[in-house]
């Protein structure tokens, strides 16, 4: 028996625990799945320290005290977009091109051959989505990136950006994938599912992806055997049962495909977007919707915190509301989150510091692959085996 499943039952013999609170709190002791009106009820009625305690238990009961890093970094071909979503502090539109920019193939290999001598496992490509930029275009690029570091992994482009892409080629969304994964692609990003509510969703991006084809693109990805994350965009205009709406569609397609690698909650942030008149959540407010998450898709085996976006502390404090992986990075350069105000300005931790991060709070450091394949365990690393000062290890290199 684990510290919290000892706390849990303590917790419901001391009879501390009474009506609704009680039959939560029984249902995740007995591993038994919590309905859609279970989670708005922990939402709007329960303590933080007890879903906290809920989500602890299923955190450690999935995963132990073990929290997930893993090495990427990031290119971002453009911040040019067609679509105008009002959350979105990032994009220009073809208009505002002298405030944006697109980077050719030979600038992106760059960055793909400045990282190669350098022990890193992925690269993560994302950014607008440019009318110009072809789905033949990035599956040259894909192919050169394999050219040059064979082993490292490709995820790549949300299925907003999927969307469009195949729509212009006039392709169907299985037979882009399907050209794109002869290409190289090895996994597909949460990013462009925000709120799934259609309601809300026409209201703060209307002009994009649908939420019917955000999920139709990744139960496809599944079905071909591509692995993909998912996000859901809080604290903004919705309110807990859309929280709970959006939520319970990926714990059902998950039921169907298995496909998911992680869940990850994206925080909203107001800084020089459409909506920056609505105020941010509080950090107790995003621990409670880490947890309730947590709780809620039982079928998930991470939840995701992404540092650089909600800072270091509270990325620490998440690791006993749920969370079981922070990202990263050696390098993290997306400017996503930072241009709408995140903690992290310049989001850069080398691997001692990103374990000291996680050691520090009690948990035990495992430096993964794309797919949760274990890379490195750190616990107990002595780092003084390094030789380059700069948080590298000697670890086999990707060419």
């Amino acid at each position: 028996m684990n510290r919290e499943s000892k706390s849990l039952e303590l917790v419901i013999e001391s009879n501390k625990l009474v009506g609704k609170d009680l039959e939560i709190a029984i249902k995740v002791l007995n591993k038994q799945r919590i309905s859609i009106d279970d989670a708005i009820y922990l939402y709007e009625h329960s303590e933080l320290s007890y879903v906290g305690l809920l989500a602890n238990y299923i955190r450690e009961e999935k995963n132990g005290d073990f929290t997930y890093f893993n090495r990427n970094f990031h290119i971002e071909p453009t911040n040019i977009c067609v679509f105008t979503c009002k959350f979105c502090s990032y994009s220009r539109l073809l208009k505002q091109a002298d405030e944006g920019w697109v980077l050719s193939k030979e600038q992106m290999l760059d960055i793909i051959r400045s990282y190669k001598d350098k022990p890193v496992t992925e690269v993560h490509i994302v950014g607008g989505v440019h009318p110009k930029l072809t789905l033949e275009f990035f599956c040259d690029l894909f192919k050169s990136i394999k050219e040059i570091s064979p082993n490292l992994h490709i995820k790549a482009f949300t299925a907003v950006e999927y969307e469009y892409m195949f729509r212009k080629a006039k392709v169907s969304v299985e037979e882009g994938l399907k050209i794109m994964m002869e290409a190289g692609l090895d996994s597909i990003p949460g990013g462009g599912a925000e709120i799934f509510d259609e309601v809300l969703r026409a209201e703060i991006c209307g002009d994009k992806a649908t939420t019917a084809q955000w999920l139709e693109i990744h139960e496809t990805a599944h079905k071909l055997g591509l692995k993909s994350n998912c996000t859901m965009l809080y604290g903004h205009l919705e309110s807990y049962a859309h929280r709970v709406d959006h939520m319970n569609r990926l714990r059902e397609l998950q039921d169907k495909t298995g496909g998911f690698n992680t869940f990850i909650p994206l925080k909203f942030r107001n800084k020089d977007n459409e909506m920056s008149n609505v105020p941010e959540t509080s950090v107790i407010e995003d621990l409670k919707n880490y947890a309730v998450a947590r709780i809620f898709l039982d079928n998930f085996e991470h939840i995701k915190a992404y540092w650089p976006m909600i800072g270091r502390s509270t990325a620490q404090l998440s690791l006993s509301f749920g969370v079981d992986d922070i990202d990263g990075t050696i390098d993290d350069t997306t400017k996503i989150y930072s241009m709408a105000g995140s903690e992290e300005q310049n989001p850069q931790l080398t691997t001692q510091q990103l374990v000291e991060l996680i050691t520090n709070v009690g948990r035990h450091p495992i430096e993964r692959g794309t797919l949760y394949d274990v890379v490195q365990d750190y616990k107990d690393y002595d780092f003084s085996k390094e030789n380059n000062g700069q948080g590298f290890v000697e670890l086999p290199i990707l060419n």
